[in-house]
């Protein structure tokens, strides 16, 4: 959400400081502007990327929007220490139950090698390239974000181009010249305004979730790898908390690891 409240903050930004440098509002009515600005810039984005990209853009949009709630690294590190207990007391084949019920696919197949039996390197070597892969994925949707920051402002440089020639078609007309040119720099400003208000700061935005996201997998991958080698809960949770701010201690130390086993498949 506070994609969103920065969208809205920048707009009333605007807004009030063209008020307050006397610019009127109503010269932001330009649909022709519009047309070159936003219809441009998704045209050189297609010719950018491949379609099969550029249909995941409304999915993008919206997890930069509205930022998907993603398990904390506090209840990821309770789970792995309440897996470390139940491998520890009863096996590997009594974490058959969680990997049934979990939601993360990442965290269920790691699980399922360990409980299949698969060596470490192996069990290692997967689960990192599963990781890389996201992070490449993850890479390729920012990208698109980032490319549509660098073509706006350009394309807001074309708008104000075709309006000059629009101001120079009408030199005999004193009033049409000035409308013209209003018209040019309204083309510049969205340009400007949704290169690097909008695009680059919402691929800013899915960097950072997909960082998050990573660093929420390796510490997975360093629990499951510490209960495959039998490592006692204590020690694995003192080696897992350091991944902590101390603010998010609190938070591991107050979770219920019995509720969080308890979660059930979608």
């Amino acid at each position: 959400m506070s994609s969103i409240f920065g969208i809205i903050l920048a707009l009333l930004a605007i807004g009030f400081g063209m008020i307050l440098k006397g610019a009127p509002l109503a010269s932001l009515n330009n649909p022709a502007a519009y047309l070159i600005i936003f219809g441009g810039t998704a045209a050189a984005l297609f010719v950018a990327f491949p379609f099969k990209e550029m249909k995941k853009f409304p999915k993008l949009l919206k997890i930069a929007l509205v930022e998907p709630k993603l398990p904390s690294n506090a209840e990821t590190i309770a789970k792995l220490i309440a897996c470390a207990e139940i491998a520890k007391k009863e096996g590997f084949l009594a974490l058959e139950g969680i990997a049934e019920s979990t939601t993360d696919p990442f965290f269920k197949k790691g699980l399922e090698m360990i409980i299949d039996g698969y060596e470490a390197e192996f069990i290692e070597e997967v689960l990192f390239e599963e990781v890389e892969a996201i992070q490449k994925r993850h890479q390729a949707g920012a990208l698109i974000f980032s490319q549509a920051g660098m073509y706006a402002p350009t394309l807001g440089v074309l708008g104000a181009v075709v309006g000059l020639i629009a101001a120079l078609g009408s030199l005999s007309e004193i009033e049409k010249i000035g409308h013209s040119i209003a018209a040019a720099f309204i083309a510049t400003l969205l340009g400007i305004f949704s290169g690097y208000v909008l695009w680059h700061p919402l691929a800013t935005k899915l960097k950072r979730i997909s960082k998050r996201e990573q660093d929420s997998k390796l510490i997975i991958i360093e629990g499951l790898l510490a209960i495959y080698e039998g490592i006692v809960p204590g020690a694995l949770e003192k080696k897992l908390t350091v991944h902590l701010p101390l603010s998010e201690r609190k938070e591991y130390e107050n979770l219920d690891r019995g509720t969080l086993l308890e979660e059930k498949s979608a």
